[in-house]
Formats: C-alpha cells, sequence, structure tokens
C-alpha cells in the first residue's frame, strides 16, 4: 500500500516492509506490542489493497475490524475473523494502555485510500495531504512514543514531523508505482498552477507515451523540499528518546533523508524510477547517524 514509510530500519520479511517493527534496537519488553500493533496495521493494509474485493467489500470488512478494535479496547471479545491480530493486542492495550483512537485513525486512512486517491479525486493542497498524514503516519510515532513514556507536547509535535516527513517521501519516492495504479497524491492546486492535467502523470515514465516535463520535475523538487524541511523540524526529538529509541530514530531520519537525496540525485523524476535503499547506503546512514548532534532548545 501506498502510504507507508520509507523502508529504513529493520522487519519481518513480509508486507508493510517500512513499518519499524521489534528491530534490533527495539528493547526486549517492547517487541510485543510493537509487534501486535505491526500485525493490526499489517492486516487492516491488505484488507485495503490486496486481492480483487470489491471497493465496498473492502470498506465493509474495515469497519468489521473498527469494531473488533473496538470490542479489544473495552476488554470485550471481538469476532473471530481475525484472533491472530485481536489476542496479541488486546493484551498490549491491557498490558500498555495503547490509545485506542491512534489506532483508530489509522483505518480511517485505509478507508480514505479507497475512497480518495484515484486520479481526478486526489488531493487538493498541501493541507489536505497533511491532514492524511495526521492519520496514516503520525499515529504510528505517537504510539512508539507512548511506549517509551514520552507524552509532552514539543516530543510529539517533532514525531508528527518526522512521521509526516516519512509518508510524504513516500509518495514522492513512488510515483512511478503509483500512478499507473490510479493512486493520485501530488497536490491539484501546485499541478494546476503549473499547467499539469492530473490525468497525464501516469503517462511520465520511460515507456509511456512521454517523458515527465519540466513542470512536472519542478513540482517533484518543491514536495521534496517541503519534505525536507518536515524532516528537519522533527529531527532534534532523537536526543530526547531514552538509549535504543533515539538510536533507532537516527537511522529513521537519515534513511528518509537518504531517499530524499535520491530522488534529487534522479533530477526529481521518479516518474520514471524508484528509488530505494539498499546495503550499500548503510555506512553512510550509520555515519550520518552518528554525527547528528544535539540542537539548542527552542
Amino acid at each position: 500500500m501506498s502510504h507507508r514509510p520509507p523502508s529504513v530500519v529493520a522487519a519481518p520479511p513480509t508486507h508493510y516492509e517500512n513499518f519499524p517493527v521489534a528491530s534490533w534496537l527495539c528493547p526486549p519488553r517492547l517487541r510485543p506490542p510493537i509487534a501486535a500493533i505491526y500485525a493490526f496495521a499489517r492486516t487492516a493494509d491488505d484488507i485495503a489493497d490486496e486481492g480483487d474485493a470489491a471497493p465496498q467489500q473492502r470498506l465493509d470488512d474495515l469497519r468489521a475490524f473498527r469494531a473488533d478494535l473496538a470490542a479489544a479496547a473495552r476488554g470485550a471479545a471481538p469476532s473471530r475473523r481475525w484472533p491472530e491480530v485481536f489476542g496479541p493486542l488486546g493484551q498490549a492495550l491491557r498490558d500498555f494502555a495503547l490509545p485506542e483512537p491512534l489506532l483508530a485513525a489509522l483505518l480511517s486512512a485505509f478507508m480514505q485510500d479507497i475512497e480518495k486517491t484515484r486520479e481526478g479525486n486526489g488531493y487538493a493542497d498541501r493541507a489536505e495531504l497533511l491532514d492524511y498524514c495526521s492519520r496514516s503516519a503520525n499515529p504510528v510515532g505517537r504510539l512508539l512514543l507512548h511506549l517509551y513514556g514520552v507524552h509532552d507536547e514539543r516530543a510529539l509535535r517533532q514525531s508528527d514531523a518526522i512521521c509526516s516527513a516519512l509518508q510524504l517521501i513516500n509518495f514522492w519516492q513512488d510515483l512511478s508505482v503509483d500512478l499507473p495504479r490510479g493512486r493520485h497524491y501530488l497536490p491539484r492546486d501546485e499541478a494546476d498552477a503549473l499547467g499539469l492535467v492530473a490525468g497525464s502523470f501516469a503517462a511520465f515514465r520511460p515507456l509511456g507515451p512521454a517523458p515527465a516535463p519540466p513542470q512536472a520535475i519542478a513540482l517533484v523538487a518543491g514536495l521534496v523540499a517541503w519534505a525536507r524541511r518536515l524532516m528537519e523540524e522533527g529531527a532534534p526529538l532523537v536526543h530526547q528518546l531514552p538509549g535504543r529509541a533515539g538510536w533507532e530514530l537516527r537511522f529513521v531520519v537519515q534513511g528518509g533523508s537518504r531517499i530524499l537525496d535520491k530522488i534529487e540525485a534522479l533530477g526529481c523524476d521518479t516518474f520514471s524510477r524508484r528509488p530505494t535503499i539498499g546495503k550499500a547506503d548503510a555506512p553512510m546512514l550509520a555515519w550520518r547517524a552518528l554525527r547528528m548532534r544535539r540542537q539548542s532548545p527552542e
């Protein structure tokens, strides 16, 4: 599903690979609740995006999934449809008091993906994209901060900035994949201002009718710069999280920034190719993570 953040940390070799799940930097006591959150998000993502079910069936299944979440949160028995999800998640809700609204927000984003992102019915502007990020990405960061016992408002804002940046980076990274599938996240107002027609974006690829015109490249360049500013705004959070969590977040931040570097190295033409992070990037990520310096408080 397209709204995943970029692959920057270790995760199980299945779907939803970009979710920061129980990596070697995660404290052992937090691995069960993080894995439970992962299974919840992964299963909902599959309901929304995998297989050949009709959109209405997907929405109905997500509503049933939401009802099971509500049951698990109040200590009642969920349905028998997803025991592998709501068994561990129910335990995590009890043991760690996970905030149900954050989990529910993820489901609302999955439902929105079904209803909204088709070409001609995408996102009007950056504000609408950030609203989507506030439900598709930011809850993940807030859930992890909750598990680490970090609740202050400044940390939450910085986490939101990082998560929104990661979501946006994934959008601009995945244009060559998303647009042919009819998933459209480029803001309409900026595309219109450049004279770009939404329905033409899927044709901007090497084997398509035409290469991406300069206006499309300029659009992506501006959006890449926006994502980088958001990442820099949130980056000081790495110094507030304790121990392993802070180091894991350093790699998340640097991984997202590295994807932005690679987009720019392609001339911002991700209509043609999808940049990725590989093993060869590991030394640079480690070096950059080590060099992240503490910034003075505002």
